[in-house]
């Protein structure tokens, strides 16, 4: 098998099993309620997260750890092996910038070994979709400079469309006015927004009830299709913060599409901090976002 593994960090959501059956390595996304700090070997339940959310405490979210990013890279490192992480986007935590001035380091320590970090430019599964990409590409023997060449082409073809049930936190977040969220709130206003190119997060528009937001992101998803480069066999993932039963109903009408290989997971602490309880997700191959 290929000389180098693949490293992600907790912000991809990744799902666990996947995790384990693939043996990768992540690099833990911190996250706070008051003085407690989570997401290393103290984590909280999604479920738990979101209803301590919804009882009104309000997390903070805070980047990787250069020490912890070192103790685990140099483990492989002296493994003899070399290392491909798959990073959360730059354009919207420091968490990318951090692991690659650790990698720089690194190689500078260990001159024999290779690490190559590729920005995602995305978040959630968004980020995650690659790593599966990866591992998919790592399993057909591809070398660590192919996987990474494959991944940079396709980048800006994995779009994310996501709605949030409140308002409240993108504005505490800064992503949308206050006015904005108290008379979106008042009126059943429902946002749709989405991933840039440039892994920044954009509205791209508003609906009227939950119902009618779930149904948005999958004609997005239409929008986006280019089935000539990417077909229905491609992986596509729904993401949601504890409301499993809209994210299985935008999964179902996915699957109502044709597509075969479609994945659930939860929007992890870190994450969930920033879009809050209700939040869901679609993400696919397709057109280019712009």
């Amino acid at each position: 098998m290929a000389d180098y593994v693949i490293t992600t960090d907790s912000n991809s959501d990744v799902l666990p099993e996947f995790i384990k059956e693939n043996d990768l390595t992540i690099i833990p996304q911190y996250y706070s309620f008051g003085d407690t700090v989570y997401g290393d070997e103290l984590n909280m339940p999604p479920h738990e997260f979101y209803e301590t959310m919804r009882k009104g405490e309000l997390p903070k979210s805070q980047a990787n750890n250069p020490a912890v990013i070192r103790e685990k890279f140099e483990k492989i490192l002296k493994e003899g092996k070399n290392i491909l992480h798959i990073a959360f986007s730059s354009a919207l935590s420091g968490s990318c910038n951090n692991v690659v001035m650790t990698a720089n380091e690194l190689m500078e320590d260990y001159p024999d070994r290779k690490i190559m970090v590729f920005d995602s430019l995305n978040a959630s599964l968004g980020e995650g979709v690659s790593v599966y990409r990866a591992v998919e590409l790592w399993k057909e023997e591809k070398s660590m400079e192919e996987v990474y060449d494959i991944l940079m082409e396709e980048r800006d073809h994995v779009n994310v469309s996501f709605t949030v049930n409140d308002l409240y936190h993108l504005q505490r977040g800064g992503r949308v006015s206050k006015t904005t969220a108290v008379v979106g709130s008042l009126v059943n206003i429902k946002p749709i927004l989405a991933v840039t190119s440039t892994g920044e997060l954009k509205s791209d528009g508003t609906v009227r009830g939950r119902k009618k937001s779930l149904k948005t992101l999958v004609a997005r998803l239409e929008e986006s299709l280019d089935l000539d480069s990417y077909g229905k066999d491609r992986l596509v993932a729904v993401l949601h913060g504890d409301c499993i039963d809209d994210a299985k109903a935008v999964a179902d009408m996915v699957k109502e599409l044709g597509f075969t290989n479609v994945i659930i997971n939860d929007v992890s602490p870190s994450i969930g901090t920033h879009a809050g309880p209700g939040v869901v997700g679609l993400i696919n191959y397709g057109k280019k976002r712009k």
